[in-house]
């Protein structure tokens, strides 16, 4: 089994990691390409491209002007403990003891619009570059053109390393994008997280993240390798529901009255 999650668009660069270990990127070159390609704008186009403020837009360019192809924990930090949005708050990788990490190492990948796909321990140089963005490449227009099959490939290279069953998807649909689920050699099993509020269950976007984050360390917590595992996920408070859920897309609700 191997889960798929998208990445944050915040970073926690400040704090010392909790493990020295480490692996680099697989597609160092095609991001060293894409470095390239966003040296050549302005904080105003960076901007503009990225609908962005411009303080950040300036903080992205300074990223990109120092960005190297040499990774270094000087210069870089893994990316399951450099993400710092909701899915990773519920992940909570800094928890982990180095049996978890180790299992995480093997069965979750990250998507990135920059290095396209990110072992959880893979050094991760700051960045911010949504796999939405429509920036240009002779490759095509967008990020979607760029990394072309190569996402897809490399997960599947996984898949089969590990005679997977499934591909678990929590990742947003931005991101699950850029994999060709038809050319994948395992099925693909998206989880989806509701919450009861006014009268009826919805999906309400910050608790569905955490819930992605809540349900990749579950797996890790108990170390599944088996998809049909995941249905007994119950972190705060969620549970399967069997009724509401189909052979691909599995639901899992909370009846707690949100704000």
């Amino acid at each position: 089994m191997l889960i798929v999650l998208s990445p944050a668009k915040t970073l926690d660069l400040a704090t010392p990691p909790t493990t020295d270990k480490s692996s680099l990127p697989d597609f160092i070159s095609h991001s060293a390409e894409l470095i390239e390609i966003l040296k050549a704008h302005s904080p105003a186009e960076i901007s503009s491209l990225m609908q962005i403020s411009d303080p950040l837009a300036a903080l992205n360019v300074a990223r990109y002007a120092s960005w190297s192809a040499k990774f270094t924990p000087q210069n870089a930090k893994q990316a399951v403990l450099a993400f710092n949005g909701d899915v990773y708050e519920g992940l909570d990788a800094a928890s982990m003891n180095a049996k978890q990490l180790d299992y995480t190492q093997s069965h979750i990948r990250i998507l990135s619009g920059l290095y396209g796909v990110l072992r959880p321990l893979d050094l991760m140089q700051p960045y911010r570059l949504e796999m939405g963005t429509r920036l240009a490449s002779a490759r095509g227009r967008n990020l979607y053109a760029f990394w072309g099959g190569i996402v897809t490939d490399a997960l599947n290279a996984q898949l089969d390393a590990q005679q997977s069953q499934a591909l678990i998807n929590l990742a947003s649909e931005e991101y699950f994008k850029a994999v060709k689920p038809n050319l994948l050699s395992a099925p693909v099993i998206t989880p989806v997280f509701e919450d009861w509020k006014n009268g009826k269950y919805k999906v309400i976007s910050f608790y569905a993240k955490r819930a992605r984050g809540l349900m990749a360390r579950y797996a890790t917590d108990k170390k599944i390798v088996r998809p049909e595992k995941l249905k007994a996920f119950d972190y705060e408070g969620y549970a399967f529901d069997q009724m509401t859920s189909s052979e691909k897309v599995w639901v899992f609700r909370r009846r707690i009255e949100v704000p």
